[in-house]
């Protein structure tokens, strides 16, 4: 194993150093709970990496949504490049989870498309975590929902060694018993191949590096790595584990005991059904409970095994089923990444998937048991939370209150750009006195963000500006991701001049190009003008040296105060530092490129776009999306999950196209 050892042109720099020595010697002493403040722009991620450096401790970063654990697991790979990093998120490029509506009788089956590569990265995760201490995980929320146990996973890896003595056949069974599927054409990921004496895998965690087994009879004569595409030999090994294809893999004295249990509870469920004489659900549960009990005992597995995993790891019911979690070692630090969005969110996941399953279980879909099979409820998650950072620029009340004072800042940015200072205007003539400074940034060659708190008043100001000569823009809900960066694309190039919009807190508005932005009716109390959300707007222009911002109300709320009293708190201190190490504040510079790497990407999108009347007058839809689809899992191997998601809506489109003029022939 080697240690953590960060690689970076970068030294911590101002608050980053006393931040990293706090965190540091409180996770050393014991504590459990701390929070990391740190504003836009202030290197949150690198005091985390050099944390993680100084601790030598296995850490898994959780984030709020798959793009935001892409590029977090892109930073730490940087950082630590010769240390293994790996990327856990739910491994669905679609998923229509099984419901029932009984409104209209109708049951929807479980669809899914499985994406390949982040199965492999998931699968890679875990392997490392049981052969390496030096392990960063960076996942998404979906890390809370129920996973095979790491001791069965564990515990049924194939140990191979060069000189052992194991019958060639016996080694086939154990490799079909983890999953493994023979394939004697061609090697893909998770399958094996036998050529007389010598056998061939491809590990499921692995795509580039396949294991060659020469056996002399009994006995293991030579172990070795080869390229899988090529076959040429890469290097000799002395010994290998390889571990199960699946997560759910179950040892089968284990197997047969479930078998046992479920069973059983068949019965009695089947016994309660007809006691309330619901005939139909008594002989529905039965049916779909025997095909799966029939396809585990031929297969090893069935189709929504995961519904059964109580009964499969030997769990009471209600005990909080095995997560990702459950594979890191007791001192392994969690990282919570914008914790005042994330942490609402784990603790709504385990509501949301009871209120779905509820339906399912009434009326014989599934047995009880599988509501045992979910995300964990949050007092379980908070149990696991032996020594937990949150991370973010404002910090819940809960963070602050489990964190007792262990509240480590980073206030000052290595730009020295400061936080806007915000000006306090009434609400009567607000659109015309936001004309002027509208006028007066676009003189400058600045731009302006505005944000209403309804989409009518959004589109009616618009409209409103637009009439009285401004070059304006609207960005809603409905604006698909694509659309939305080239609207945030010609905003920078100053195509237009200001972008209204309800919610402007989305990744992606951090533009140093605006040096304004307006808050309508800052006054009116909610989810919007609370606080937290007013903080992080007004951080939307502390990324240019002009930067300001200017609320509309009548009456100054206990939220906006709180904002405009931490903003002020800040930029005094940010103001101090710069005088006193003589540093002059600069509006951050960067190429639409780096901002918006999504750009190139979309390009693509819109040529095919203009290509579809061409493709379609050729009658050659077929290659068109056959095209896209490959873009699709490009997108998705590239983690660029908005993208490919774009793509996946445009070729369902054009398939169904595709029929339709199929249908008209």
């Amino acid at each position: 194993m080697d240690p953590f050892k960060i690689v970076s042109d970068f030294e911590p720099d101002g608050d980053q150093p006393g931040a990293i020595r706090q965190l540091t010697q409180w996770l050393k002493e014991g504590s459990s709970r701390q929070t990391l403040l740190g504003v836009t722009g202030s290197g949150k991620t690198f005091t985390i990496a050099n944390v993680i450096q100084e601790l030598q401790r296995p850490a898994i970063v959780i984030a709020h949504n798959k793009t935001l654990a892409a590029q977090l697991y892109n930073e730490f790979k940087t950082f630590f490049p010769d240390n293994s990093t790996g990327y856990f998120v739910s491994y669905y490029d679609y998923y229509q989870p099984e419901a029932y509506l009984p409104t209209t009788d109708t049951f929807i089956e479980k669809d899914a498309s499985i994406n390949d590569e982040i199965d492999k990265m998931r699968h890679s995760a875990t392997h490392a975590l049981f052969e390496r201490r030096d392990v960063v995980i960076v996942a998404s929320v979906s890390c809370i929902y129920g996973l095979g146990s790491p001791e069965a996973y564990h515990g049924m890896l194939l140990f191979l060694e060069n000189g052992m003595t194991l019958d060639r056949d016996k080694a086939l069974r154990k490799l079909v018993e983890i999953q493994y599927k023979r394939n004697d054409f061609d090697l893909l990921r998770g399958t094996f191949r036998v050529r007389g004496d010598t056998v061939e895998i491809l590990p499921v965690y692995e795509r580039n590096e396949a294991i060659r087994v020469e056996f002399f009879g009994d006995e293991i004569e030579r172990l070795s790595v080869f390229d899988p595409l090529t076959g040429s030999f890469m290097r000799d090994l002395d010994r290998i584990a390889i571990y199960p294809a699946s997560h759910y893999t179950t040892p089968k004295d284990k197997l047969e005991e479930a078998i046992v249990a479920i069973q059983e509870e068949l019965r009695e469920r089947i016994q309660e059904f007809r006691q309330q004489n619901l005939l139909l659900e008594a002989q529905r549960i039965e049916q779909r409970t025997m095909f799966d009990l029939e396809m585990i005992r031929e297969m090893g597995y069935c189709s929504g095994i995961e519904n059964y995993s109580r009964h499969l790891t030997g769990r009471k019911p209600g005990t909080p089923p095995p997560t990702l979690l459950d594979y890191f070692p007791d001192d392994a630090l969690i990282i919570i990444d914008e914790s005042h969005v994330t942490l609402p969110q784990l603790n709504a996941m385990y509501k949301g998937d009871r209120a779905r399953k509820e339906t399912l279980v009434k009326y014989g879909f599934r047995l009880p048991s599988a509501f045992d099979n979910r995300p964990l409820k949050y007092e379980e998650f908070e149990n696991r939370m032996n020594h937990v950072i949150y991370v973010s620029a404002t910090p819940g009340e809960y963070e602050i209150e489990t964190s007792g004072k262990k509240v480590a800042e980073l206030i000052v940015r290595p730009t020295g750009l400061v936080d806007p200072p915000i000006d306090v205007r009434p609400v009567k003539g607000q659109v015309d006195d936001l004309y002027n400074e509208i006028l007066k940034g676009a003189e400058r060659d600045e731009r302006t963000l505005i944000t209403t708190l309804t989409k009518r008043f959004a589109e009616d100001l618009t409209e409103h500006y637009t009439e009285m000569g401004l070059k304006v823009k609207y960005l809603h809900s409905d604006i698909v991701t694509i659309e939305r960066v080239q609207i945030i694309r010609e905003l920078r190039l100053g195509e237009f001049d200001a972008l209204i919009g309800i919610n402007l807190l989305r990744e992606g508005l951090d533009i140093p190009e605006v040096s304004l932005i307006a808050i309508l009716d800052a006054d009116k109390e909610g989810f919007l003008r609370s606080a937290t959300s007013l903080i992080q707007t007004s951080g939307r222009a502390a990324r240019n040296v002009s930067g300001r911002v200017i609320m509309y109300a009548d009456k100054v709320t206990t939220g906006m105060q709180k904002a405009i009293d931490e903003m002020e708190r800040r930029r005094t201190i940010q103001e101090e530092y710069n005088k006193k190490h003589g540093i002059k504040p600069a509006s951050i510079k960067k190429s639409i490129q780096e901002i918006l790497p999504m750009m190139e990407p979309s390009a693509t999108v819109q040529v095919v776009q203009e290509e579809e009347e061409e493709y379609e007058s050729g009658g050659n839809l077929i290659a068109l999306a056959d095209r896209l689809e490959k873009q699709m899992y490009q997108a998705a191997k590239d983690l660029d999950f908005e993208r490919a998601a774009e793509l996946r809506d445009r070729v369902k489109k054009i398939r169904d196209r595709e029929l339709g003029v199929a249908g008209e022939g």
